[in-house]
């Protein structure tokens, strides 16, 4: 089994799609005015509307209601990730902190309130992790 992708449910399907194309820099690829993907070299970011639910299961998710997830991007610079975010992301949680377990992490809100996390590994232990 391989993990590929994480689907966030929205009820504003082009704010969120336009919220993460500008945080990442990565262009979406559209299927429906529905369902997008931003898709990176390990994984993919989905992001799909409230219609779709039912098609899987009535009632089974509701749009921005998520406290438990943490969404993660793995960065090159987290402090240069910063100052780009400057005036777009308004919902900064936590400013670039090094971890104990050796990332150097930025935490955010997107616009239906789920955490976002940019990380750099910067210690020995966390550089060698991230390489496998």
């Amino acid at each position: 089994m391989d993990f590929v992708s994480i689907r966030i449910i929205t009820g504003d399907v082009a704010r969120l799609v336009g919220f993460y194309e500008k945080a990442t820099g990565t262009p979406a690829d559209w299927s429906t005015e529905d369902f997008a993907e931003i898709r990176t070299s390990t994984a993919t970011l989905a992001i799909a509307g409230a219609r779709t639910v039912p098609l899987f299961a009535p009632g089974s998710s509701r749009p921005a209601d998520n406290h438990s997830v943490i969404v993660e991007f793995l960065v090159d610079d987290v402090d240069q990730v910063r100052e780009n975010l400057a005036g777009f992301v308004t919902g900064f949680v936590a400013e670039p902190t090094t971890m104990p377990w050796g990332n150097r992490s930025l935490l955010f809100r997107d616009p239906d309130g789920n955490l976002v996390n940019v990380f750099t590994p910067v210690t020995p232990a966390a550089i060698a992790r991230i390489r496998g």
